[in-house]
């Protein structure tokens, strides 16, 4: 049970913490469309990410993927900016399309966030109880990534029923804040820039290994 707690501990913080704010724009991004009455919507939205995250994260604590995590983390602000891209260009009642394009943005860059979440996971990560330990932190993740998503949408509300701005007008303009944000710090994370003093982290076999 401790080990459990520990575990779901870090998830929430992984999610719930200023340096995990390229996460929290991200799942902004995604439900920024939405209003309280599409909640079917967000869930199906929601679970599409979680399917995403969920399968590299296992597979990168069971040893099965190897990436160098600068480009993880150069991948996943250009996941926001083009999520902000697509949100920009969203036309008026496009989501009447039975399987929008945005499901599809969040499983598959769902696929690059949970390489993101494995290098912490792994930092703590021991041989044993690797199930319930992956189990605890994706809960955790949930839980967290839940809490945000009801403050998006509580802060759609507030901006969309009662300060009266059209919704495709606060869509737009919160995306393109967003995707300021995120082009900056695709910028700054550019690979060739990170490893310039020869270091770089990779995510393999159970742990985060440096590189020297």
């Amino acid at each position: 049970m401790q080990d459990f707690t520990i575990y779901f501990q870090l998830g929430v913080g992984h999610i719930l913490s200023l340096d995990a704010m390229d996460h929290i724009l991200f799942v902004t991004a995604l439900c920024l469309r939405y209003q309280w009455a599409d909640w079917k919507k967000v869930v199906i939205l929601v679970t599409a990410f979680t399917i995403g995250h969920s399968v590299t994260l296992a597979m990168s604590a069971l040893g099965w993927l190897n990436f160098d995590r600068s480009w993880i983390e150069f991948l996943i602000p250009l996941t926001i900016a083009a999520t902000c891209v697509n949100n920009i260009f969203q036309k008026p009642r496009q989501e009447a399309a039975k399987l929008p394009l945005i499901y599809f943005f969040a499983l598959f860059f769902g696929l690059i966030h949970g390489l993101a979440f494995a290098g912490e996971f792994m930092a703590l990560e021991g041989k044993e109880g690797l199930v319930g330990h992956l189990l605890a932190f994706n809960i955790g993740i949930e839980v967290a990534q839940l809490v945000v998503v009801l403050g998006i949408l509580l802060l759609s509300w507030l901006i969309v029923q009662l300060v009266k701005l059209p919704g495709i007008w606060w869509l737009r303009s919160a995306s393109f804040i967003i995707l300021v944000f995120s082009l900056l710090w695709a910028y700054q994370r550019i690979p060739n820039k990170q490893t310039s003093h020869d270091e770089t982290v990779v995510i393999s076999g159970g742990s985060a290994v440096v590189a020297l």
